[in-house]
C-alpha cells in the first residue's frame, strides 16, 4: 500500500506528532508498505537529503522562534508526487498542510484519514486566547473531521469529545504504540552515573516537553513535596521547555536545587536508559490526547503516578501499573509517590505485572496493524463508491466548495453572537 502522510510538525522538531509519524512509518515499512511524508522546511534541514520525505515551502521560526509555518501552495504536492500514486492519505493537522491533504484526497480521489493529535482549545486557552478563537478552531476541526473519510482518536476521551462537537465521520481510537523491546532494552545505571544520582537514591522521573500548558508547575510542587519527606530521593527531569525555570525556581525555593537533575532532551538509548534509572514516573498534564510518555515508562518496567485527564485515563489502572488521582491535589500526589516508594515486596510485584501487560496493550505493532486495517477499509469503501458513481471533476470542485463553507462556518460561529447564531 502506498500511505501519503502530511503534517505542519516534523523533524527537526520533536515532540509526541514526530514520535508518532516516526513509529508508524517505520512498522508500515518493515511490513512492505510505501510511505512519504510531506512536511515543511526548516531550519538546517536540506531538502532532498531524507528518504520518502519531500519538503513543503515553509516561513522558518515564524510561530514561538520554533515553528515553520507552511505554505500551502496549490498544486505542488500533485506536481512533486505525480509518480507516487498514493492509495490513502493520512493527515496529521486539520490546519494548513492539512487542507493540502484535503484537496489532495479529491484530486487523487482516494481515502482521507486524518489523527486528531492535539487539544487546540488547550493551547489557546494557557496563550490567553478568546473564546472567539477557541470557538473558531473547535468549528474548523470539526469541518475538517467532517470532511474525512476517517478519523482517528488516540484515546476513548479524544473519542468523546469530538462526538461532543458533533463529529460525525467514522472516528477510530487508535493510540501510538511503543516499541516494547527497544524500550525494555536499558541501563539505568550509565544515566545515573552520567548525571551524579547515586545508585541507591529513589528516582521520581518525567519526560516531556517541559511547558506550561504541559502542568509543570503543579508537577514541581507535588514532587519538591515529596522530596522533603524523602530524604534519598531525587528527581529526573528529562526534556526542555519555557516552563523549567519554573520547576527549578520551585525546587531553589524549597533548598532542593541539588537534587533536581536536569540533563535537557535525550534521545535514542540515551532516553531508554534515562527510563530505566526511575523508580516511578510522575505526570500531571491534563492537555494530552494519549499517554505516549506513560506507555514508554511502562515498557521500561516503570509505574507512574498521574491525574486523571484525557490520554491518562486510557492508560493507567489505579493500583494495578500506579496511581491514578482523581483529582489535582499535591499532597495526594506525594502520597501517591509515597506510595510506591514504601511498597511491600507483593505490591511492587503487583506493579511490576501491571505495567508489562499495559506496555503489551499498547504495542506499536498491534496498533499499527489496527491502523492499517482503517486503511484497507477506507480503501475498500471509496473503491465500492466508485463502482456506483463516476467521479468525475466535479467532486473536485464539490470538494472545495465543501472546505470552504466549512471555514466560513467555523468563523461565523466565533464572531457572531450566540443570539444570532441561535435565531439564524
Amino acid at each position: 500500500m502506498n500511505i501519503l502522510m502530511l503534517t505542519n510538525i516534523y523533524d527537526p522538531l520533536v515532540g509526541g506528532i514526530t514520535e508518532s509519524i516516526h513509529r508508524f512509518t517505520d512498522e508500515y515499512r518493515r511490513r512492505g508498505h510505501r510511505v512519504v511524508v510531506v512536511a515543511p522546511e526548516f531550519e538546517g534541514v536540506v531538502p532532498g537529503e531524507e528518504t520518502d520525505v519531500v519538503r513543503f515551502p515553509a516561513l522558518f521560526k515564524a510561530y514561538k522562534r520554533r515553528y515553520s509555518i507552511p505554505l500551502p501552495l496549490p498544486g505542488l504536492i500533485a506536481a512533486t508526487l505525480s509518480e507516487f500514486d498514493p492509495d490513502v492519505i493520512h493527515s496529521h493537522h486539520p490546519f494548513l498542510i492539512g487542507r493540502v491533504a484535503q484537496r489532495g484526497a479529491s484530486v487523487w480521489n482516494v481515502p482521507l484519514v486524518y489523527t486528531h493529535h492535539s487539544r487546540y482549545e488547550i493551547y489557546a486557552e494557557t496563550e490567553g486566547l478568546s473564546q472567539s478563537v477557541q470557538r473558531m478552531l473547535w468549528g474548523l476541526t470539526h469541518s475538517y473531521c467532517n470532511a474525512c473519510d476517517a478519523v482517528v482518536a488516540p484515546s476513548e476521551s479524544i473519542r468523546r469529545d469530538l462526538r461532543a462537537h458533533n463529529v460525525d465521520s467514522r472516528i477510530e481510537i487508535i493510540p501510538t504504540g511503543v516499541d516494547v523491546e527497544k524500550f525494555g532494552a536499558g541501563d539505568g545505571s550509565r544515566v545515573r552515573k552520567r548525571f551524579g544520582v547515586p545508585a541507591d537514591a529513589f528516582v521520581v522521573g518525567h519526560v516531556g516537553r517541559i511547558a506550561k500548558e504541559k502542568n509543570c508547575g503543579f508537577l514541581g510542587d507535588a514532587v519538591s513535596e515529596f522530596l522533603q519527606s524523602t530524604p534519598d530521593a531525587r528527581f529526573l527531569c528529562v526534556g526542555e521547555g519555557d516552563a523549567l525555570a519554573e520547576i527549578q525556581s520551585i525546587f531553589r525555593t524549597a533548598g532542593l536545587e541539588n537534587r533536581l537533575v536536569t540533563p535537557g532532551r535525550l534521545s535514542g538509548q540515551d532516553l531508554i536508559d534515562a527510563y530505566h534509572a526511575m523508580d516511578v514516573f510522575a505526570f500531571a498534564s491534563q492537555s494530552e490526547t494519549q499517554g505516549m510518555v506513560l506507555t514508554e515508562a511502562m515498557a521500561a518496567g516503570v509505574p507512574v503516578v498521574a491525574v486523571a485527564a484525557s490520554g491518562v485515563r486510557d492508560v493507567m489502572r489505579d493500583e494495578v501499573n500506579g496511581r491514578m488521582l482523581q483529582t489535582e491535589d499535591r499532597e495526594s500526589f506525594a502520597a501517591a509517590l509515597r506510595w510506591v516508594r514504601e511498597a511491600p515486596a507483593d505490591r511492587l510485584e503487583k506493579l511490576s505485572a501491571g505495567v508489562a501487560e499495559t506496555a503489551r496493550e499498547f504495542s506499536i505493532r498491534t496498533t499499527a496493524q489496527r491502523a492499517l486495517d482503517l486503511y484497507d477499509l477506507v480503501v475498500k469503501r471509496r473503491t465500492e463508491k466508485d463502482a456506483e458513481q463516476q467521479w468525475s471533476a466535479f467532486d473536485v470542485l464539490e470538494a472545495e466548495w465543501n472546505a470552504f463553507s466549512g471555514n466560513l462556518e467555523a468563523i461565523g460561529k466565533a464572531i457572531l453572537p450566540k443570539s444570532r447564531r441561535t435565531t439564524e
